[in-house]
């Protein structure tokens, strides 16, 4: 039997005849002069990775809203999700920004998904990912998970291993991320 169907099946049996008392929701609101503070943390020359458990097409909305992204940037989307197709789809991105890097500035946004496939081939998807993300202004991942965002910031690590990380996170899905960092900052 699907799971899915079991639970919802339990919850119409067990969710009748209730009388609604009250709720409670959680904003998910931007601190005040986040996207100035972002901008110029991008104008000293500090490359801004964003981890994320949204959407991608909620964490561009984001990304505009406090001004990682911009409408001059050429945005670069990695969403394949077969090894092959990850592939291709990472040489036609690098085709596309060995083109513009230089003249305008760039994102590459990469789904979760994508991602762990990626993780999963270190010597040859993370070269040519990781290659493409150093030539970016800004990477923005999304949908990814607790243990990917630790296993990004040791990707990090390793890859650049005289700078320093500094992970910045809000809750208690970024503990693994803020302590694979040398500079770890809880808010």
């Amino acid at each position: 039997m699907d799971k899915d169907k079991a639970i919802d099946r339990v919850a119409e049996l067990i969710e009748n005849d209730f009388e609604l008392v009250g709720s409670t929701a959680i904003e998910d609101k931007l601190q005040e002069d986040v996207g100035k503070t972002i901008k110029d943390i991008k104008e000293a020359g500090v490359q801004v990775w964003v981890l994320t458990g949204d959407k991608v097409e909620t964490a561009i909305s984001i990304g505009f809203s406090c001004e990682l992204l911009n409408q001059e940037m050429n945005l670069f989307i990695c969403q394949a999700t077969s090894k092959k197709n990850i592939r291709v789809e990472l040489m036609e991105l690098a085709k596309q920004q060995s083109l513009t890097y230089k003249a305008r500035a760039n994102a590459v946004i990469v789904a979760g998904e994508t991602l762990a496939v990626i993780q999963s081939e270190p010597t040859t998807l993370q070269k040519e990912f990781l290659d493409l993300c150093e030539r970016a202004n800004v990477v923005l991942a999304c949908r990814v998970s607790p243990k990917q965002k630790a296993e990004v910031v040791t990707m990090m690590r390793d890859r650049n291993p005289g700078k320093s990380t500094l992970a910045i996170g809000d809750g208690a899905n970024d503990v693994n991320m803020i302590t694979a960092a040398h500079i770890g900052i809880g808010i």
